[in-house]
Order: C-alpha cells, then structure tokens, then sequence
C-alpha cells in the first residue's frame, strides 16, 4: 500500500479520534499531519500486532501528549484555557444547553473513561480496537465504556 493510499484510508479516523481527543479542529488537523509524520519516519516499527488504524491513533496521542507537555512549558496557563471547546457530535439532536453539560461531563470524567467514550462515540473505533490500544480486551473496553456512560447519565436525570 502507497502512503497515498494509506493516508486517504486512515486520515478520517484519525483525525476524528484527534478531534475529540483536544476538541480543536485546526489544531487536530495539526497533530493529524504530525502523526502521519511520524509514521512514516518509524514506519519500520509497525510490527502488525494490531490494526494499523490502532497503531496510528497511538501516535496520535503521543504526539497530543507532546503538544500538551510544550505548551505547559513553554506558555503560561493562558495558552490551555484559550483552546476552542469542542464541537457537539448531537449538535441538533439535543438542545445546546443539555449538548453542552454532556460535554462537561465528558470532559469531567477520569481516564480511561474520558478517553475510551471518546475512541467509541467520536473515532468509531470498535471495542477491539479500544482494547487494543489500553493493552486490554474487547470486554475491557465494553465496560468501560458503559461506565463512562453511566456517569454521564447520573447528572442528567
């Protein structure tokens, strides 16, 4: 597979999975290219134990936790709190104000609960490849998902 076809396979998951992760889409565009980067530059290490889907939004992240460690050293506190809220996936579907305390749920949540409803609701990604990229099972990532959404619900009834 050329990497122009790898990339227009997988830009869209990834990109996703990066949107809801940071919920700023210029700069997830950003960490998606750098991810893309960085794949080709370790290509070699992709040893095919998961799907390449997986491997990539792994690098994602990585390079979402670079950006966070540079710009707390290297900004004041300021330059977080300026970053775009994210978009509401249910824009339509509820009103703002419920849309907008479901997300400050989300975002309330511990990891890994954060991080897997993110993987499940805005990536797609399903439950294997959650699992996968905790170092988990299916399972793992089943429940841990119905978990989050608990806590989700519980402020909202």
């Amino acid at each position: 597979m050329d990497f122009d076809q790898l990339y227009q396979e997988q830009f869209p998951v990834v990109y996703r999975y990066l949107t809801a992760l940071c919920g700023n889409q210029a700069l997830a565009e950003e960490l998606t290219q750098e991810t893309f980067y960085r794949a080709i530059e370790h290509g070699d290490s992709f040893r095919g134990e998961c799907r390449l889907s997986v491997w990539l939004c792994q690098i994602g992240k990585n390079c979402w936790r670079s950006y966070l460690r540079k710009a707390k050293q290297n900004a004041d506190e300021g330059a977080l709190e300026g970053m775009a809220a994210p978009q509401d996936v249910e824009e339509g579907l509820l009103t703002q104000d419920s849309a907008r305390e479901i997300h400050q749920r989300l975002h309330a949540l511990p990891e890994p609960y954060r991080e897997v409803f993110s993987l499940r609701v805005f990536a797609e990604l399903p439950f294997g490849q959650i699992g996968a990229l905790f170092g988990k099972s299916e399972n793992w990532a089943r429940v841990t998902y119905y978990r989050a959404k608990q806590k989700i619900r519980e402020g909202l009834l």
